[in-house]
């Protein structure tokens, strides 16, 4: 039976700032790998007895999701866009209903894209064990054996005669909310329980059923929110009027605590939710004294120290350093103990009451057509790296306030202005006017990379007017 992906990535966290950030969440970013938590995600869910995956993100990460899948060469069976984030009940149930649509007793695997599970072929084989009794009308959701009392996880109660090992899954006895130290120590002594990863196996119709019976009040808002959704440019836009009137609720509370047809699948391919900067170090594999260092990072003398250099050109030193967090990026640097990882949030909280634009926005700003970055900000002037995919085309576009000059440093930029349409190839220059319609392509098979000086009384990305674009951006 074909398994389908349900790969979940609208979410967003602080826990790992300053990589990690609202306007570009840590399932899109590289943290213990070339290629990103999402994208291991796809792969990890691909090849023989699983079909495309279906994605539901959040609006703002549109883009950014389509790229990454273009990159690894995957084109997704449906883009589901929520309107706002509306946590993970709602999410499944859209889905689920759209996969419905097309096959009822579809099988989908349910899973969040910002783990790390280092064993995909474990993880497979498990996913494999837990078919049958998914195909009987099951609910399965997968649990991962707990190795130390830890309080930031929420739990799976098995029978303590439970075989972990025997391959098949178990009856759940219940749901258990995060502990705290006292609580899972004792559960650690007791046996019987694991992590809960948040990942199911169900046929579609199989949760639809749950949802009707145990959050029937959710049902109707999603299915209007799909019945209202839009279709453009492989997105299913979710009606934003019925998504936004759901309540926000996870799907164990919404359903799964309430359900008495669950089995659990032990998972022994490893796992991490990636909850912190802690959990990063020890995921990617500390060295002989406990370091973990980028490639622009060195230690000398230090230990278990995670050293991480996050932009181009930018060097990393630690000297002397012991149980030490040291994250450098071209905007933010984050320093603190590696025992107190779970305070960044508190950084992040500090930053944002005090207007800090670090706090959530990322430097990179991602865009349909590639991306760009602030280089310098003075008080009248601003100075930009853009880059265009190939093929890729910003809006026709003027500013009321600001003029531009473009520098093509890598390939040859198609501009428009007023008009007129013109080549401009590396090392040549344009100016835009202020108050000019004008449009920036990429017409080449490489990207195409240039240099733009804005100057003006006002510099904001709201100082724009669109006549037309090919993303349907308001």
């Amino acid at each position: 039976m074909v398994i389908h992906p349900v790969i979940l990535c609208g979410g967003s966290g602080t826990r790992l700032w300053p990589v990690s950030r609202r306007s570009y969440p840590k399932q899109f970013a590289s943290l213990i790998a070339d290629e990103s938590l999402f994208q291991a995600a796809v792969h990890r869910v691909s090849g023989p007895g699983y079909a495309v995956p279906i994605i539901v993100t959040a609006e703002p990460f549109r883009f950014i999701a389509v790229e990454q899948l273009a990159s690894i060469q995957v084109a997704p069976a449906g883009l589901l866009l929520e309107p706002v984030p509306r946590n993970t009940a709602p999410a499944i149930l859209a889905a689920a209903l759209w996969q419905a649509a097309r096959d009822p007793s579809a099988l989908m695997l349910v899973m969040p894209s910002d783990h790390a599970i280092p064993d995909p072929e474990a993880f497979q084989a498990s996913v494999n064990a837990a078919q049958e009794a998914a195909s009987q009308g099951q609910i399965i959701t997968f649990g991962i054996p707990a190795t130390r009392p830890e309080t930031g996880y929420g739990y799976l109660e098995l029978d303590r005669a439970a075989d972990l090992a025997s391959g098949q899954p178990h009856p759940l006895l219940r749901f258990v909310e995060k502990p705290n130290a006292a609580e899972a120590t004792q559960m650690i002594t007791d046996g019987g329980y694991l992590w809960n990863a948040g990942i199911f196996l169900a046929r579609a119709e199989t949760l639809i059923a749950a949802y009707q019976e145990r959050a029937p009040e959710l049902v109707g808002g999603v299915d209007a929110a799909l019945a209202t959704a839009e279709t453009d440019l492989g997105f299913t836009r979710l009606g934003a009027d019925e998504w936004e009137r759901l309540p926000d609720i996870s799907v164990d509370y919404a359903v799964m605590e309430k359900m008495a047809n669950l089995g659990v699948m032990p998972l022994n391919s490893g796992w991490s939710d990636l909850g912190g900067w802690d959990a990063v170090w020890a995921e990617a594999g500390p060295d002989e004294n406990g370091n973990v260092c980028s490639q622009n990072a060195t230690a000398i003398d230090c230990n278990d120290t995670l050293l991480r250099a996050d932009s181009e050109g930018l060097e990393v030193v630690g000297i002397g350093l012991d149980d030490i967090i040291a994250v450098a990026m071209s905007d933010a640097v984050l320093i603190g103990r590696k025992s107190a990882a779970q305070d960044v949030r508190h950084a992040v909280s500090a930053l944002k009451a005090r207007g800090a634009v670090q706090a959530e926005q990322f430097p990179r700003e991602h865009r349909p057509w590639g991306w760009f970055e602030n280089l310098v900000t003075g008080p009248r002037f601003r100075v930009k790296r853009i880059v265009v995919h190939p093929g890729g085309s910003l809006s026709l576009q003027s500013h009321h306030h600001r003029a531009e000059h473009w520098v093509v440093v890598e390939g040859t930029a198609q501009v428009s202005l007023d008009g007129e349409t013109r080549l401009i190839s590396e090392n040549q220059s344009i100016y835009v006017p202020v108050g000019a319609k004008h449009r920036l392509e990429n017409p080449g098979k490489l990207p195409m990379v240039l240099i733009e000086v804005q100057t003006g009384g006002y510099l904001g990305e709201d100082d724009i007017i669109r006549y037309d674009d090919l993303y349907a951006r308001d």
